[in-house]
């Protein structure tokens, strides 16, 4: 690399060295002769050298061709590279001098190639492994200078790694430029200014890129983000950051203007805010701002965040001055308004702790003022503080709207009114209580409990003919009216006079301090306004009753039944017959009313009423009377109630008739009912002539129930058959017993309600593992036998092998050996 030196500067003095030119130079040295001014003999000649030259012999190649052809870009390249490679593994501060040697090739390429941004690039990184910072710095703005602004982002991607291992200033100064044309860079920008310290240009770059509404994050960050970076800097470095007209920063404000716009970041930001003046030394501004902040916040966590660091502030001042007075106290140094302010700071934190539930209960306020157990909440915190709990009550009367209260708005008057009761002033509490039933509520239902509270304090005071009146006037409408109670166009105070519970609970203070005939009044304008419910009528019948009106108490009865339906009515209805067969009425009437009660009554329902009617009957009248009710019973009746009737039915009949009075009722009850209960109904109707020594009548029905009993799902009454005709047959009954078997089991092949059961039964059968055998598909067997002649079992098994066995009976155990019984 010298002796390429040495060659270089030869040349520059125009004395070539020829020692470096063989004889198989020649023919290239010829050519360059023959065409000086092009590069194609020169490339061809570099070319040679690269194979069989060395590091002289190249350079000095390069060199002359460069000098020879200073424009171009190609050998620049080639005679660079070739400086560069040779130089890679050298130590730039050791070998400087050559490194400089380079750096002056690098200019003379740059005096023509300065538009060429690959030279400059390759010329950049080079300076970038030399310890030259101010030289390299100058020849990267040379660079930018010198190319046009498309190409500066590949001199960009160099001077940037510079200016950050640059770092102090110069860092600062070439980032500040980089910003000029690349502002989307600005948060890198920003972190290397936060790292070195500019805190206040860090800001300032944050309110750039707030500002900015064209700005995107690279880094994905939302408005938000940036903007709670930037305040947390200025919270961090609250010293450090500079503030005024001057910079363009103004603390505060830029915090104040957050906790407006971002509601749900108001805890954090006070928090922050207060933090800064605390950091600045302003204790008693950091005070204000959390007063500020607990007295505004609208979130209890919001809240809590604020008063807890305004707790921790207020424990770490107390706590230094408790320190600075225990360190006065063993010096014996006397400070009083030292010691004084320590005692007023310890009564503010005192205070302050006493305030907190106040201060929950403020923040629940402000998020609903028409909360009111939070009002009630306020005044239960007051205790005792009698004043304050009368300034609660009238600030919540006033804050709250009716219409959107939540909670009941009226227990909020009631214990307003309560609290001067307890002190004595009846007066005052009758004025609020008056003023309450004025108060638009938000439901009826709400107005009468307002009204029902004055009644009550009036009945804890012993005034009872003033809550009469209340309540009188509570309920006071005109005579016919026509008010809808749901008629919510209506204030609550026009629609009250309807309210049930108002009703209830007069008629209660009425009947418990009046008259009879008052309390009579009463009951029958309840009718009149038609809002009597059916515990009005018992009420009212019973009251009656007891005063020995009873029939008056009947007529109720009849008006309340003429307002219900069923299913209401047979309460009514069950309760009034109750009362006029207790009463022992005529027969005649009697009958009347269970005609009536009966008439158009839901069969769910006919029940209860129809075996009372019968019951009355056997009593006080005919037995047969009775009968006749029973048979209107069972067709009466719901479905679900028949087969009970009947079997009722039959018992009465039994019972006053004998047994063979129940033929007619059996045989209608077996015709009227369903299978299942039919066939019970024909194993009992059989017991009973089997009872009477009717076996012929007793075998007819048992061969009339088999068409709706299939073999296979009711065994259990073809075993009660066959015990029958073992115990009282003979040969013949009984083969008939089985072929009567037989055809209703063909019967029920054929019928396709039956053949999933049927196949249900052989699975079973199968699983049991009776033969061992896979049977074959279960629809199929069924239609076989459904084809087979009745009382045919078929084979096992088909024929095999050309041997035809006998056909296999499967043994019943029920069977009786008929052959034997002849034998005998």
């Amino acid at each position: 690399m010298a002796a390429a030196s040495v060659s270089q500067s030869k040349l520059s003095r125009g004395k070539p060295d020829l020692y470096l030119i063989s004889e198989e130079d020649t023919v290239y040295e010829q050519d360059i002769l023959r065409h000086p001014g092009t590069i194609r003999p020169w490339l061809a000649y570099i070319e040679f050298k690269f194979q069989h030259g060395n590091l002289h012999e190249q350079a000095y190649v390069l060199e002359r061709a460069t000098r020879q052809l200073p424009r171009s870009y190609k050998l620049w390249k080639m005679y660079l590279n070739l400086r560069m490679k040779h130089l890679g593994k050298l130590n730039p501060a050791i070998f400087k001098a050559e490194y400089a040697k380079v750096n002056s090739l690098f200019e003379r390429a740059l005096i023509l190639l300065n538009k060429m941004p690959r030279i400059w690039e390759m010329y950049l990184s080079f300076l970038l492994l030399q310890p030259l910072v101010t030289f390299t710095r100058r020849t990267f703005d040379r660079a930018l200078r010198a190319l046009p602004i498309t190409q500066h982002n590949r001199i960009w991607a160099l001077y940037r790694p510079f200016a950050n291992s640059a770092s102090g200033q110069t860092a600062v100064v070439i980032w500040r430029r980089f910003m000029q044309v690349h502002p989307e860079d600005a948060e890198d920008f920003i972190e290397l200014l936060v790292e070195m310290g500019h805190y206040t240009e860090a800001v300032q770059q944050y309110m750039n890129i707030l500002n900015n509404p064209k700005f995107r994050s690279k880094n994905g960050k939302s408005h938000y983000q940036l903007w709670s970076e930037m305040v947390d800097l200025l919270v961090e470095h609250a010293k450090e950051v500079k503030t005024g007209d001057d910079v363009g920063i103004d603390v505060e404000r830029t915090i104040r203007s957050g906790i407006e716009r971002f509601a749900d970041q108001r805890g954090k930001l006070w928090s922050g805010l207060a933090t800064y003046w605390i950091k600045r030394g302003s204790f008693e501004r950091a005070r204000d701002v959390f007063e500020e902040g607990i007295t505004t916040v609208m979130t209890v966590r919001d809240f809590t965040l604020v008063f807890d660091s305004y707790v921790e502030f207020e424990e770490a001042i107390t706590g230094a001055l408790m320190e600075e007075a225990a360190v006065r106290s063993e010096k014996g140094v006397v400070d009083e308004s030292a010691d004084f302010d320590l005692d007023i700071r310890m009564m503010r934190f005192e205070q302050l702790m006493d305030r907190r539930p106040f201060l929950i209960n403020d923040v629940l306020l402000r998020q609903n003022p028409n909360n009111v157990p939070e009002w009630n909440v306020r005044v239960g915190l007051w205790g005792d503080n009698k004043k304050e709990v009368v300034k609660t009550y009238t600030d919540a009367i006033a804050a709250v709207q009716p219409k959107k209260a939540v909670g009941q708005f009226h227990e909020l008057w009631a214990n307003y009114a309560k609290f001067y009761e307890k002190g004595g002033d009846l007066r005052n509490a009758r004025v609020i209580m008056e003023k309450a039933v004025k108060v638009p509520f938000k439901s009826v239902a709400e107005l009468a409990d307002m009204w029902i509270e004055w009644a009550e304090m009036e009945l804890r005071n012993e005034n009872f003919d003033e809550a009469v009146k209340i309540m009188a006037k509570a309920v006071q409408a005109p005579k016919r009216s026509t008010v809808d109670y749901f008629d919510e166009t209506l204030s609550p105070q026009q629609r009250v006079h309807k309210s049930w519970k108002l009703w209830s609970f007069y008629v209660d203070l009425v009947e418990s301090v009046s008259t009879l005939e008052e309390t009579k009044k009463i009951y029958e304008r309840i009718f009149e306004l038609r809002i009597a419910t059916p515990q009005t009528v018992v009420n009212y019948a019973n009251l009656l009753e007891e005063n020995k009106y009873f029939e008056e108490s009947f007529t109720i009865y009849e008006r309340g039944l003429d307002l219900f339906s069923y299913p209401v009515a047979f309460e009514l209805w069950n309760l009034y017959l109750s009362k006029a067969v207790d009463r022992r009425i005529s027969i005649e009437r009697l009958r009347d009313l269970f005609e009536q009660a009966i008439e158009g009554c839901p069969p769910k329902f006919a029940k209860v009423l129809y075996l009372m009617y019968g019951n009355l009957e056997e009593d006080r009248g005919l037995a047969r009377h009775a009968m006749r009710i029973y048979e209107r019973a069972t067709r009466a009746v719901s479905d679900d109630d028949r087969a009970e009737m009947f079997n009722f039915y039959i018992t009465k009949s039994a019972s006053n008739f004998g047994l063979p009075s129940t033929r007619p009722i059996y045989e209608r009850a077996i015709a009227t009912l369903p299978d299942d209960e039919a066939r019970d109904m024909c194993l009992k109707f059989a017991e009973m002539e089997k009872r009477l020594g009717e076996i012929d009548r007793a075998r007819a029905i048992y061969g009339h129930a088999s068409q709706f009993c299939d073999p296979r799902t009711t065994p259990s009454f073809w075993q009660k058959w066959e015990a029958f005709e073992v115990q009282h047959g003979n040969e013949d009954t009984f083969k008939e017993m089985l072929r009567i078997k037989r055809s209703v089991q063909a019967q029920y092949n054929t019928d396709v309600n039956f053949i999933a059961s049927q196949a249900l039964a052989r699975s079973q059968q199968q699983a049991d593992g009776e033969n061992g055998e896979k049977s074959a598909d279960a629809m199929a067997a069924l239609e076989r036998e459904a084809r087979a002649p009745a009382g045919f079992v078929p084979a096992s098994t088909g024929p095999q092998g050309g041997n035809i066995k006998e056909p296999v009976v499967a043994a019943n155990p029920d069977a009786i050996d008929v052959d034997g019984m002849d034998d005998e």
